[in-house]
């Protein structure tokens, strides 16, 4: 803070003494040892900007990539010999940016999404070439009452229809059941709001859709639950499907198919247009 200042202070001195209206100043005399450090950024500065970079995520995943590969190219250089140490090395920076690129998440880099919605994203990307797409983390608008705040994890798009996936990462400790089909409990403790959210989610994103196309497009709500056992395949609860998480692609594709190619490219693109990111421009 006290070197924001300090840079503040001397550009309001420059502002009030431009170079046509500096004061008098004695021939021969030294302008830099009146100011000194004047031209060049001060040390706090520049140790503030050399820390800035450290600090940055990707330049600490590369300093213990290198690290690493120097440590096990070394290694095996002594063991055998310095080829086999180059190969090494460059093989593991190879092995590392492989493994981190499958860990990338298309949800926008500025929002980190949850462990759970990872996971269901991870299950989605493999589903593309079966010609499923996928919205993620899309806001739901106010409805007519003014209602809004909603989010849908992944809208998902393919030939078995269109899906409004929320994904959940519960308590592991604590047991899911449902009773009759209307009531959903993790532990004592009652889901009857999360269901009804999922549900009010998918009937606008079902009815901002149509609108746009001219025609009805049923989005069914469904969740994915991450933690606790479930003992069932998949159960409707409230209209909304109840799964485990590490179902989602077979929940998704063991359905009749209803669409075409052409359908879900119409839908995708609709669906683009009318639900926005919940987190725009950030």
């Amino acid at each position: 803070m006290a070197s924001v200042e300090r840079g503040e202070s001397t550009q309001t001195s420059t502002r009030e003494h431009p170079d046509d209206e500096r004061p008098f100043e004695l021939p021969g005399e030294d302008d830099s040892a009146e100011r000194p450090g004047e031209g060049r950024p001060p040390r706090r500065r520049r140790e503030q900007a050399i820390g800035g970079r450290i600090s940055d995520p990707q330049i600490q995943r590369w300093m213990i990539r290198i690290g690493a590969a120097a440590i096990l190219g070394l290694l095996f250089a002594i063991v055998f010999e310095i080829r086999i140490g180059l190969a090494v090395a460059v093989l593991t920076v190879i092995v590392d940016i492989v493994r981190r690129s499958r860990q990338h998440s298309s949800v926008e880099a500025w929002r980190k999404p949850s462990v759970a919605e990872r996971r269901t994203e991870r299950q989605l990307r493999g589903m593309e070439k079966a010609g499923y797409r996928t919205l993620h983390a899309r806001a739901v608008p106010r409805d007519e009452d003014g209602v809004s705040d909603g989010q849908i994890d992944h809208l998902v798009i393919g030939p078995t229809g269109v899906y409004a996936v929320d994904s959940e990462k519960w308590d592991k400790r604590l047991p899911v059941r449902a009773l009759s089909h209307r009531k959903l409990f993790l532990g004592p403790f009652n889901k009857k709001e999360r269901l009804d959210e999922a549900r009010w989610e998918a009937d606008q994103a079902s009815k901002l859709i149509s609108g746009e196309l001219g025609y009805e497009v049923p989005v069914q709500p469904s969740l994915a639950i991450y933690g606790p056992a479930i003992s069932w395949k998949v159960l409707m609860v409230r209209n909304v499907d109840v799964y485990s998480g590490g179902r989602a692609r077979n929940y998704l594709r063991r359905r009749p198919k209803i669409l075409t190619t052409v359908d879900i490219e119409r839908i995708y693109n609709a669906a683009e247009r009318v639900l926005p990111p919940k987190y725009p421009g950030s």
